[in-house]
């Protein structure tokens, strides 16, 4: 299989909300589209942007109308948030889709790969092959829990219905205010968060 070269996540700029806060929640804001560039390239560019834009949040938000029985599903005892009875990984989205198409997608069976304890399935065989050689870019911070429940100290499991990409990586919500909160002020969350991580992973079967 020819590999192409990995989507920049990076690219997704500063998003508009609109209405998140009182308005439909199917509402959406308008993303860019990504740029592919090489997995040597992106890391450059992550560590230039980090250091120009310290601090600044990233932020892309899309709010689908999907259901949320996926998070009534998800296992709480792994490290990765998968369907307690399927085994997939954030309900079977694709990861990549999220930067490349700036909206979740389902994956396809066809596509499927077994990693961190979990099945992740993609939407075409090019985001598959974008996963298995950068997992860690890709797949969603603190396994896809929710991260201001992380900050609290305890595990809820986040769903592709709610999501952000805040400094070029992928977090999932288990609730519309947490995600508001999150955007409003992702750094905070995020010192909080990193911290507590650390031991409740430790405490989260491998």
């Amino acid at each position: 299989m020819k590999v192409m070269e990995a989507p920049l996540g990076s690219e997704i700029y500063r998003s508009v909300f609109n209405r998140m806060l009182t308005g439909d929640p199917y509402d959406a804001a308008i993303v860019p589209s990504t740029r592919m560039l090489s997995v040597s390239t992106m890391t450059a560019q992550r560590q230039e942007r980090n250091g120009l834009r310290r601090g600044i949040a990233v932020i892309a938000v899309v709010v689908c109308a999907f259901g949320m029985g996926f998070a009534a599903r998800a296992a709480t005892t792994e490290r990765v948030v998968v369907d307690r009875y399927t085994g997939l990984a954030i309900g079977g989205f694709d990861p990549v889709a999220f930067f490349t198409d700036s909206r979740p997608v389902q994956g396809d069976s066809d596509y499927e790969v077994a990693q961190g304890g979990a099945i992740w399935r993609f939407s075409n065989p090019d985001n598959r092959a974008f996963f298995i050689e950068n997992p860690d870019i890709y797949s969603p911070r603190f396994g896809g829990y929710d991260p201001v429940d992380i900050a609290r100290g305890v595990t809820f499991a986040g769903t592709s219905r709610l999501w952000l990409i805040v400094g070029q990586r992928l977090y999932l919500f288990g609730h519309e205010d947490s995600r508001a909160a999150f955007a409003a002020d992702p750094a905070h969350y995020l010192q909080e968060a990193t911290r507590r991580w650390a031991t409740l992973k430790d405490t989260l079967a491998q």
